[in-house]
């Protein structure tokens, strides 16, 4: 027996709940497919945005220590990007935190009770994963656009000359807006902020949904089910009223007595049966 946790049955994660008809042909519940879609392209744009800058942060990384080794007076100072795309990865696993817990609930236990305090916290997460993917793609465009990276320690000309030598994914350019992932990881970011935003409103709308409208369901399966269950009650109900009355009858209706099933035998032409010994007069003389 799966156990519950949290007052999820594990058992109802199964793997053909993944498929699409499942996910995208079930109407029953409230904002189900719209969920899906938005919340999954959260997911995808905020990924690639964060893997892109993480490819970025890497080759800048290896850049610094690839010109401390060929002279350690030189210092390739880079950690505004570094710093730009680190907080980039933080927001992106925020979101894919909340949004993609939100996704798995939603397809596996779509019908879940929460507390009201499990709500609020839905609530104040989705607000947060908009502020904080906002900060991340305001830093990540103003420092791409505007900043670039230099060389301390040693002249310009030797500064150039040291960072040409990195050949990694053909070069890191010190000018960030000239590195091709740098600027598709800002377009990656809004994309995937574009999408945050009606993700946490889906949010917000599916809460309410639960606290003052028919819950977790969509109108038109309540009334599905509200009819499916009139259906079934009124049949029971004939059938016990048909019982009822069937038995009513048969209670009214007189069993008749020795005398008269005798009676009607003679009158048939029957036969009748022997008198019983208890209607049978008894002689007073002898």
């Amino acid at each position: 027996m799966a156990p519950v946790v949290w007052g999820l049955d594990l058992k109802e994660m199964q793997w053909y709940k993944f498929k699409s008809s499942y996910m995208f042909k079930n109407r029953d519940y409230h904002l189900r497919r719209t969920k899906f879609i938005v919340y999954q392209l959260a997911l995808i744009f905020c990924v690639v945005s964060e893997s892109l800058g993480t490819a970025a942060l890497s080759d800048y990384i290896d850049e610094q220590k690839f010109v401390h080794r060929l002279n350690p007076n030189a210092y390739v100072y880079n950690n505004d990007y570094v710093g730009a795309a680190s907080y980039n990865i933080f927001a992106g696993v925020f979101v894919a935190t909340i949004f993609g817990a939100a996704f798995f609930f939603d397809l596996f236990w779509p019908e879940r009770h929460e507390s009201k305090s499990v709500r609020t916290a839905w609530k104040v997460c989705g607000i947060l994963a908009v502020i904080f993917h906002l900060a991340a793609a305001l830093e990540l465009t103003v420092i791409t656009a505007m900043h670039q990276g230099h060389v301390t320690g040693v002249s310009e000309q030797e500064g150039a000359n040291l960072v040409g030598q990195f050949h990694k994914d053909d070069g890191t350019p010190l000018n960030y807006k000239k590195n091709p992932r740098a600027l598709a990881a800002v377009v990656f970011v809004w994309l995937g902020f574009a999408s945050i935003v009606p993700s946490c409103m889906l949010l917000f709308l599916s809460i309410d949904n639960t606290e003052t409208g028919p819950g977790p369901k969509t109108a038109h399966a309540q009334d599905r089910e509200a009819a499916h269950i009139a259906a079934n009650s009124s049949s029971a109900e004939r059938e016990a009223q048909s019982f009822e009355t069937e038995k009513e009858r048969s209670s009214q209706e007189p069993e008749p007595t020795h005398q008269q099933s005798r009676e009607q035998a003679t009158a048939q032409g029957e036969t009748p049966y022997a008198t019983p010994a208890a209607e049978i007069p008894a002689n007073t003389a002898r």
